[in-house]
């Protein structure tokens, strides 16, 4: 009965072809949209997620509020602050600097490069992966002498020396307003989409790394400490424990400690974005409910013109529930297809869009599921009314109509 039920729907579909598309209009562009903007949502928190990744997750931040009423010098650290925190904690740290960073323009003849320096130590390497491509990383050596070695990104040591092929060559810049001459000894690539690269970009600035004691000698104070948790330490936990600690020396109220993990802020943004794909995607689907009144409004056009079948089919036995069925399949295979397209659409229109910015797109499946059941629903809805009219119609009254 079923299948029997689902053919007679779908010749009815096929024989008004142009009032059926047109009928499925509503829900294909309401399916579509719904289906682009989430898959946009979701592809947006992945790429989020990515940039996080590439900060690091165990990634954490703590000093003291820069805008304190009383502000003093001594709320900066010390390099021998900073070591005795990580002798303190070094079961639950397993990286720590003063996030020290140096804007300068490198000189190399008549090629000048604006670049931004990170100071990092030695076990960097250890917490995030930077992809060496030639030479070696900023090592032991390097910290303990304050050695002036960098390692550059490719592309600007392209820009630099108009090769990356340069580990061993010199060039000169200003750190800490004293000029000296730097040697190469790494360089670097990042592999990211554009759209990635753009979001990590320093603007003008190219990147680099360089010894932090380079920055940050014995003598020099800086605003906090920037550091990297062991796999298995609870975060939340001993932010609590280092805020207590850094209140304590710097003689200072916890809630005068500043305190954030990279994890924290992804949660943050990816419940942000999360939100607004949500409410962006509700909008859209409001399309849905005009695209259900369409089909509320051609299935009762349906149902006069064929008020005379109707009344043949109950004259030769057909029960009200077997015309009610009838006409509710025939209302959610019209919603159900114009679902089928509009999630076609609107995958074709996330993936090109993709390719176009040249980033991996996300469509869950789920999603899908649910967009096509749900149009199926709307359909089944919509339909109640003109299948239940239809159902009840007298067979005599039916028969005598032309």
């Amino acid at each position: 009965m079923l299948l029997e039920n689902m053919g007679m729907a779908l010749y009815a579909i096929k024989s008004n072809k142009m009032r059926s598309i047109l009928t499925m209009l509503g829900i294909i562009i309401g399916i579509g949209a719904v289906i682009a903007i989430v898959s946009v949502g979701d592809s947006m928190r992945a790429l989020f997620s990515d940039a996080y990744k590439d900060v690091g997750y165990n990634r954490a931040y703590v000093m003291v509020n820069w805008d304190v009423p009383d502000a003093r010098i001594t709320d900066r650290f010390t390099r021998e602050e900073m070591e005795r925190v990580k002798e303190i904690y070094k079961d639950k740290i397993e990286y720590i600097d003063s996030r020290s960073s140096e804007n300068t323009e490198a000189v190399n003849g008549r090629r000048k490069v604006k670049y931004q320096f990170q100071g990092v130590n030695s076990n960097y390497n250890d917490v995030q992966a930077v992809n060496i491509i030639s030479g070696r990383m900023i090592n032991e050596a390097d910290v303990k002498q304050a050695a002036n070695h960098v390692v550059l990104e490719d592309k600007g040591a392209e820009l630099l020396f108009g090769t990356a092929n340069c580990v061993g060559r010199t060039f000169r810049m200003v750190v800490n307003k004293d000029t000296k001459e730097f040697m190469v000894v790494g360089v670097y690539r990042k592999d990211l989409s554009p759209v990635l690269a753009s979001l990590l970009s320093n603007g003008q600035n190219q990147a680099g790394f360089l010894p932090e004691t380079l920055i940050t000698n014995h003598d020099t104070r800086f605003q906090g400490l920037n550091f990297y948790i062991k796999d298995g330490v609870d975060m939340k936990a001993f932010l609590q424990v280092l805020t207590r600690y850094v209140a304590k020396v710097k003689n200072r109220k916890e809630s005068e400690i500043y305190a954030s993990s990279v994890a924290e802020q992804m949660e943050l943004v990816d419940s942000q974005l999360s939100g607004l794909s949500a409410a962006v995607g509700g909008i859209a689907a409001i399309s849905l409910l005009v695209g259900g009144i369409g089909i509320m409004n051609i299935m009762l056009v349906s149902v006069t013109e064929r008020t005379r079948e109707i009344g043949i089919r109950k004259a030769l036995g057909a029960q009200t529930k077997d015309i009610l069925i009838q006409f509710l399949i025939e209302s959610a295979m019209l919603s159900g297809c114009g679902g089928v397209i509009g999630i076609i659409l609107g995958g074709l229109l996330v993936k090109t869009g993709g390719a176009i910015l040249q980033m991996s797109v996300v469509i869950r499946p789920s999603v899908v599921i649910l967009a096509v059941g749900f149009s199926a629903i709307v359909g089944i809805f919509f339909g109640l009314y003109p299948a239940t009219k239809a159902a009840k119609s007298d067979p005599i009254d039916a028969l005598r109509y032309e």
